[in-house]
């Protein structure tokens, strides 16, 4: 089932996730499901469950779109329950962003480039790794929404100075995009 994308504004993208029962399989595999249907249909690579609604830690992030350009991504899909980043490294990396709550915005955002991080996967094993490079990143950027942060939080006040416009007409119900989404209600 495809849900709708939560747009800026949204309170949901504001609150800090609580870890999920991953002994509720049957309930997060079809939320999960869900999850990738939605970020199928967006054309994104990663999609947090803060994005649809729901503040638990779940993170679906396909990178399998960019093999043309990594290889080392081909048939990159996985899922992420209770993810929490347990150390960052001192050496960043700056890139442009996007986000499928935030449409139309992209911005450059410095983060590190290697961060020590502890997850359940998709067969719901435990892992406690380093992961550097644009995984990282992407991680990161979706980890950031289980914390009740947005990419633009983490960008200059000169450079959310300068979105005020797209960030006040998406808490005015306007958002342009090709996919389904919830906005805040009109005043």
């Amino acid at each position: 089932m495809i849900l709708p994308i939560y747009i800026y504004g949204q309170p949901v993208l504001k609150e800090i996730s609580k870890d999920v029962d991953i002994n509720e399989r049957e309930e997060l595999e079809a939320f999960t499901r869900d999850m990738y249907d939605t970020l199928d249909k967006s054309g994104g690579i990663g999609l947090a469950a803060p994005q649809v609604g729901k503040a638990i830690r779940v993170v679906v992030i396909d990178l399998d779109i960019l093999a043309d350009d990594m290889p080392e991504y081909k048939g990159y899909r996985h899922t992420f329950y209770n993810a929490h980043i347990i150390e960052t490294s001192e050496e960043t990396e700056t890139m442009s962003e996007g986000c499928l709550s935030l449409p139309g915005i992209s911005e450059e955002v410095t983060r590190p480039s290697r961060i020590h991080v502890t997850y359940y996967d998709e067969n719901f094993q435990p892992h406690d790794e380093w992961v550097e490079g644009y995984l990282a990143r992407v991680m990161q950027h979706e980890f950031d929404h289980l914390e009740g942060h947005v990419f633009t939080d983490r960008i200059s006040p000169f450079r959310r100075k300068m979105n005020t416009g797209k960030f006040n007409n998406f808490l005015k119900g306007k958002a342009r995009c090709s996919y389904k989404v919830k906005t805040v209600k009109k005043a």
